[in-house]
């Protein structure tokens, strides 16, 4: 794809940058992806993402001024968080993804029940759920660097098209209270994930023409969204119906917020310009035309002949009032989210936390891996002749990690770390805490299934005499946990 073709309609840059500086920059990034605005933290500390450096780049004095500016974006200090070092690939995620669903399949196909050590053992294998807890536990990691340490945080990605899409998207939920409502949540896969370019059409695959670029990394990020809802159910305003949903409709080749890979091939090959999808944070996703379609059906023909596809998010064209009215919680409460939630404490180590030194007296770039900490001396490590361009990367998460790693092992041991000034919703990642998404990856089970979109008043006491049941099950399971604790 051309330079600049994956890149967002709007750029957020900081505001003193002229357009020749920006113009040098892009030249030193992948896909012409620099680092831009992403979310802005209440305590002063922003989000941004981009594309590695371009491997050719060779900056000159005023390009390091131009790429400096970008990543510190008006800081003196910020944190660079590779999401390609400790996330899992594209490729690892469809291998994984492949096996989930093969597993599930078979599941139905069978009388295997799901507590059979055997199919547990296959589950484990998929390594799916391991995905899902790397990726919660490195957002835990970036919203602790924004939230708690008030430092500026890049996420860096190869071509910053599908990892940083993830991550970004993780950390907002995790810190932002409106991300977690319905019209905030919309809002932000738009703004994350369509309007930044990620590849849908290559990803979700389905023209069915190039089962190499397949990647279901959308759907893991809906997975983990599920873990962060199971654990936290009343700090969101949509329910897992509403998961579900989305997931499922990711599937359906009548959406155009799947049916692109890019803003300009939206534009490009849209049916009508009225329908393109514009970022308002405010009022959410809405167009007077989309009330027209509702209110008198059908779809206006562009000039030329044709319908238009709808986007996702008009939801009364495949659900009834009813199935929407299940996607909203009704235990959410906004006045909820401003209690202090505990933290896991199994990241990010205090002794890591000071960035006092600067290598140049004026500003600080840091590295941040496998929970640690490492100062980077240059913005540009083969400028200095100290490092090659393809080393650079492990050479600069190896550095200074022997010390450092067994520091952070004795603090993940010492206890928790309590929170008590803003909304973070820091997931526990630990063992069980992660579990099967069911009612996803096992459609074919009605066990699983009861109760979902329930069309009449029988349908939901079936699903309160289920309930009923689990949780019987577990007063009785904690019941022999407290006698054999005697």
């Amino acid at each position: 794809m051309p330079p600049l073709r994956s890149l967002p309609k709007y750029l957020w840059v900081p505001s003193r940058f002229l357009d020749n500086e920006l113009k040098r920059a892009f030249a030193h990034f992948n896909e012409s992806r620099i680092p831009r605005l992403c979310w802005h933290h209440p305590g002063g500390s922003d989000l941004l993402r981009a594309a590695c450096f371009h491997a050719d780049s060779d900056p000159e004095k005023k390009d390091l001024r131009s790429v400096e500016m970008l990543m510190l974006a008006g800081h003196s200090q910020c944190v660079i968080v590779e999401a390609g070092g400790d996330l899992p690939s594209p490729a690892e995620i469809q291998q994984s993804y492949l096996k989930l669903w093969t597993l599930s399949l078979c599941l139905a196909d069978s009388s295997v029940a799901l507590s059979d050590e055997k199919w547990l053992s296959g589950l484990e294998g998929t390594r799916w759920l391991d995905h899902v807890r790397v990726c919660l536990r490195k957002a835990n990691e970036v919203s602790v660097l924004l939230a708690e340490r008030r430092r500026s945080v890049v996420l860096q990605e190869l071509d910053d098209r599908d990892l940083n899409c993830l991550l970004a998207s993780l950390v907002q939920v995790v810190l932002d209270p409106h991300v977690r409502t319905i019209s905030g949540f919309q809002s932000l896969v738009q703004k994350e994930w369509v309007a930044a370019g990620h590849p849908f059409l290559q990803r979700l695959n389905l023209l069915q023409k190039n089962d190499r670029e397949e990647s279901p990394v959308f759907l893991l990020f809906l997975d983990c969204v599920w873990q962060l809802l199971r654990q936290f159910p009343g700090s969101f305003e949509f329910t897992e119906a509403y998961l579900l949903a989305l997931h499922g409709s990711c599937h359906l080749p009548l959406c155009s917020t799947f049916a692109f890979n890019c803003q300009w091939e939206r534009g490009r090959k849209s049916q009508t310009r009225f329908l393109n999808q514009l970022y308002t944070p405010v009022n959410g996703w809405r167009d007077t035309l989309r009330l027209e379609i509702l209110q008198k059906g059908g779809y206006p023909a562009k000039e030329a002949g044709g319908a238009a596809l709808p986007p996702v998010w008009d939801w009364a064209l495949r659900y009834d009032r009813r199935q929407r009215a299940q996607f909203r919680n009704p235990c959410y409460s906004r006045s909820s989210h401003s209690n202090g939630v505990t933290l896991n404490g199994n990241f990010l180590p205090q002794t890591h936390n000071k960035m006092e030194n600067s290598p140049t007296g004026n500003w600080a770039l840091y590295s941040f891996s496998k929970g640690s900490l490492s100062l980077q001396t240059h913005l540009f490590p083969w400028k200095n002749g100290s490092v090659s361009k393809r080393s650079f990367r492990w050479a600069q998460l190896l550095e200074g990690s022997g010390e450092q790693d067994r520091a952070s092992r004795r603090r993940k041991s010492s206890g928790g770390l309590a929170h008590h000034g803003g909304p973070m919703l820091l997931s526990s990642h630990a063992g069980p805490s992660i579990q099967l998404w069911k009612r996803c990856y096992l459609r074919g089970n009605t066990d699983v299934q009861v109760g979902l979109f329930a069309p009449s008043i029988g349908g939901l006491t079936e699903e309160l005499g289920l309930l009923q049941e689990r949780l019987t099950a577990w007063e009785a399971r904690a019941q022999r946990r407290a006698e054999e604790g005697r």
